[in-house]
């Protein structure tokens, strides 16, 4: 026999279908906690996957390959799903503002909606420039640019890794595609500066097989619709210039009230921010424990122990440590189907490193490729949210026909009601 739904006594709210919470709603669809709704706010159906975007630009993958379904990820593990962006937060009414809707409501609230590169303070990027992140954005419009024809001229501003693998993907695409490309990346300081020498080595004779035109020292002063103007009066020819230089907080974070660090919600050993009904993870969260850079790794490693003090938040019990490595393993594409590897000063490439990066991101994609099913909920299970025992209450979990009522007015409704006359 089928056992009914235990009641919701919790409300647990995850802002931002990022790396970190599509892997808790993916344990969730394993092992939900009774008594507690789990609500997923994003601004579209679908999450990029950081690790194949330059595959992607460089053609090597289609765009579904790189995007988590967050419609049937929610659908598996039993959560609304709520398309738009979040736009405020407010701690002391425990309510989340989305655009278009009424406030969500939360005792619980988990962000992990990364980071953006756009830059509003460099006249005409926000006409001209695409922002590397979000993602989805980028992936969208580079589309839309690399179907045209004819001579390409592509920049990326932001010469640290991230800028260097997109303006390689971006050659290698334009290449394959029969275009004749310029492309150039540029850098305020120097490039590369963040890797180690022999990496930074490689990674430059990679851009200069590409073609890639590597201008360092360069002070943008405005981005136009088909140019680059510098500071000391150079003009880039660029149709499509991407902006790759830092990570920036969304705007709404700066006014939440939560303690932040650089603009980044600061967060305990526990993945807990200032309000401890908050918890934050991947590129927007500070670990102030255990400062680390911003790589996708850290979200994915930390994206179990995020749930295991999510539940813990919502049952009374005692949460764990995240304990960041401190070094990783670090796969760069190089445009074509190789990739440069980096870990404790050990350097690496090659076509077999790209097969190895390959066969790693594929693996991460297919953990939301077969998703487990969502069984009957246990009559009362030992671990479950507070407040699950006082809703039952003495009541059996099966309330008939009335059971959306509360069991008080019910009660009242029938008592006022005639007495029921057997013939």
């Amino acid at each position: 026999m089928h056992t009914p739904p235990l009641p919701l006594t919790r409300d647990l709210v995850l802002v931002g279908g990022g790396h970190a919470h599509a892997l808790v709603l993916r344990r969730w669809a394993m092992a939900p906690l009774p008594g507690a709704r789990v609500t997923l706010i994003n601004p579209g159906p679908t999450a990029a996957y950081s690790g194949m975007l330059p595959g992607f630009v460089a053609g090597h993958y289609p765009r579904a390959a790189l995007e988590i379904d967050l419609v049937r990820l929610a659908q598996a593990a039993g959560a609304r799903l709520i398309l738009g962006p979040v736009e405020g937060i407010d701690l002391a009414a425990r309510k989340l503002h989305v655009p278009g809707r009424g406030p969500v409501e939360f005792d619980i609230a988990s962000i992990n909606v990364g980071v953006s590169s756009a830059m509003p303070e460099l006249p005409g990027f926000g006409e001209h420039g695409v922002p590397a992140k979000p993602l989805e954005a980028l992936a969208e419009r580079w589309d839309r640019f690399r179907a045209g024809r004819g001579p390409a001229r592509v920049a990326v501003i932001g010469g640290g890794v991230a800028g260097a693998e997109l303006i390689l993907a971006m050659a290698h695409a334009l290449e394959t595609a029969g275009r004749p490309a310029r492309c150039t990346l540029l850098e305020r300081d120097r490039a590369l500066a963040a890797l180690p020498p022999r990496a930074a080595a490689r990674l430059r004779a990679a851009l200069a097989a590409h073609g890639v035109e590597v201008i360092e020292g360069a002070a943008v002063l405005r981005v136009g619709e088909a140019a680059i103007d510098l500071a000391d009066g150079r003009r880039i020819a660029s149709d499509f210039t991407v902006g790759a230089a830092g990570a920036r907080p969304l705007p709404w974070i700066a006014e939440s009230g939560l303690a932040l660090q650089d603009g980044f919600i600061r967060v305990d050993a526990h993945l807990q921010s200032s309000d401890p009904a908050v918890y934050a993870a991947g590129d927007c969260a500070h670990l102030s424990h255990a400062p680390r850079p911003k790589a996708g790794v850290f979200a994915v490693r930390a994206a179990p122990v995020l749930f295991d003090n999510l539940c813990a938040a919502l049952s009374g019990t005692r949460p764990r440590r995240f304990r960041p490595q401190r070094d990783y393993l670090k796969l760069i594409s190089l445009g074509r189907k190789s990739a440069l590897g980096d870990r404790s000063g050990l350097v690496f490439s090659g076509p077999a490193i790209w097969r190895w990066k390959d066969w790693i991101d594929r693996r991460f994609m297919d953990r939301f490729a077969d998703l487990p099913g969502m069984d009957g909920d246990p009559a009362l299970p030992p671990l479950h949210a507070q407040g699950l025992e006082e809703a039952l209450g003495g009541k059996p979990l099966c309330g008939g026909c009335g059971a959306k009522l509360g069991r008080g007015a019910l009660r009242a409704a029938l008592q006022a009601a005639p007495p029921v006359r057997r013939s």
